[in-house]
């Protein structure tokens, strides 16, 4: 039975996308990274394979990347819908680098856009988050193997702890978020907050 599967890991910038501050056409800020990775045990045990993830992102770069609609959100999504209000990015390239899923990513100037431009200036480590349907099949080793019913919908920016996998954020069928120890990106609310007072929307704490 297909379920929307979430998969999410840290956002490794290329070395260079702040050092160089590159830029859109429309002078919206560019980075790039990683989004997802093929033919191995993820951190929430499963297994994408390479046929399957090549055939998605074929069909995405043709579809949303091209059509330039592949937007995503800042923070988990409640559902396999892309919320707009919530839309902080728009993917502008895709492509396999081995079996890592590459992407170049546009930072849009929403309320959330502007939220992640934020972050990334300010050195913060972010996570990043495939969000598709699909059905699974038990492996040996309790590994469970993506099927070839497997739709990539798109890639959301969340919110990480600094060990990559100390919480991941799953299938949502009730499954609770196991919360993270303060440490150094707990910063991430500190930017949040300086971002939304300077706007004259201090949260009340």
């Amino acid at each position: 039975m297909k379920q929307t599967l979430i998969e999410t890991q840290l956002f490794e910038l290329s070395p260079q996308s702040l050092t160089e501050a590159k830029t859109s056409e429309r002078g919206n800020l560019l980075v790039s990274g990683r989004l997802q990775a093929a033919q191995t045990k993820n951190g929430n045990g499963r297994y994408y394979p390479k046929g399957i993830l090549e055939r998605e992102v074929d069909n995405y770069k043709k579809g949303p990347v091209k059509e330039n609609r592949a937007l995503g959100e800042l923070d988990h999504p409640d559902s396999s819908v892309i919320n707009l209000k919530n839309v902080s990015h728009n993917i502008k390239d895709i492509y396999f680098e081995g079996d890592d899923v590459m992407g170049l990513v546009e930072i849009l100037p929403t309320p959330s856009g502007n939220i992640l431009t934020e972050l990334f200036k300010n050195g913060i480590t972010v996570g990043i988050s495939s969000r598709g349907m699909g059905s699974l099949k038990p492996m040996s080793n309790g590994v469970q193997e993506v099927q070839d019913d497997f739709e990539l919908l798109c890639f959301d920016f969340v919110s990480t702890p600094s060990t990559p996998g100390a919480y991941m954020h799953t299938i949502k069928e009730g499954l609770e978020d196991i919360p993270f120890k303060p440490n150094k990106y707990s910063r991430i609310n500190e930017v949040i907050t300086e971002i939304l007072c300077n706007n004259g929307q201090c949260p009340i704490v």
